[in-house]
């Protein structure tokens, strides 16, 4: 979020929690990437704020019911306000249960897999609309072919981008394997290590595709110990994510912390992997 923009949103938050009768004197940020995400004090609930025209906070709310209700890991609306989304101040702010870490905040790949597939497995069992994890790789090449929308990517990495998108949405798509509606992004940033065990957070990125896609997110270690993967879909999946985040790093105006320096690395792990321009 723009700097510029945090007073505001963390009011925002503020006077959306104490119109529900919380009290909330403090804020802590937590996270500050596309949305800001605060701990209100002391109410002690997670607030996620975003700007009213980037944002798809119904969605996740909705999803996030859903899948609490089958049992899944992730974590929960705050039980004491009504579901939904408010709107203050031109942000949406959705109103979440604070959950205290777990003592050992190391987190296991035997203990993450079992999560995944949890949580893939509750996820199977939902009728719910979600884009497809291809319209991701279409965004990303629209991203490459645009030198308005990327002006700072070289030439040799914008074609090694091109490259890599186009030929693995290619490969991938031949493979034609089944799909369910996913995570989207369950990488170690999006997952609570709490004492009632794994919880992941950040629904907004759901949408479906293979599991190969969501595992392609978590530490390599993971993927050893989930059952029945397709190791040649999952190291093809690990490549195109890459391809994806490091697209988004040369977007123009992208605020991610050290972004550029993070696009340059995933490009030479793309390199590492074997892919080359042309």
């Amino acid at each position: 979020m723009q700097a510029t923009e945090v007073p505001r949103a963390v009011a925002a938050a503020r006077a959306v929690a104490s119109s529900l009768g919380l009290t909330a004197d403090d804020a802590i940020v937590l996270q500050d990437s596309n949305k800001l995400t605060l701990r209100l004090l002391p109410c002690d609930v997670v607030a996620r704020v975003a700007p009213v025209a980037q944002q798809i906070a119904q969605f996740e709310v909705e999803l996030a019911q859903r899948l609490v209700e089958s049992g899944c890991p992730v974590a929960a609306l705050d039980p004491r306000v009504e579901p939904g989304v408010y709107e203050r101040d031109g942000f949406v702010v959705t109103l979440w249960t604070y959950y205290e870490p777990a003592s050992s905040r190391e987190i296991s790949p035997v203990e993450y897999a079992k999560a995944l597939e949890r949580l893939h497995a509750g996820m199977r069992e939902l009728d719910f609309p979600a884009p497809h994890f291809m319209d991701r790789v279409e965004q990303a090449q629209r991203l490459v072919a645009s030198r308005d929308l990327t002006p700072e990517l070289a030439d040799a990495d914008r074609e090694l981008l091109g490259d890599t998108l186009r030929s693995l949405r290619r490969v991938i798509g031949e493979r034609g394997g089944a799909e369910q509606l996913l995570h989207g992004e369950p990488h170690p940033g999006n997952v609570l290590s709490t004492e009632n065990g794994l919880l992941f957070i950040d629904l907004e990125t759901c949408c479906r595709g293979p599991v190969e896609f969501d595992l392609a997110h978590a530490p390599e270690e993971v993927g050893e110990h989930y059952s029945g993967v397709s190791p040649d879909l999952l190291r093809e999946c690990r490549t195109l994510v890459l391809a994806i985040i490091a697209t988004w790093r040369w977007e123009l105006g992208d605020q991610l912390p050290d972004g550029r320096r993070l696009g340059a690395e995933w490009l030479d792990q793309i390199r590492a992997r074997g892919f080359t321009a042309g």
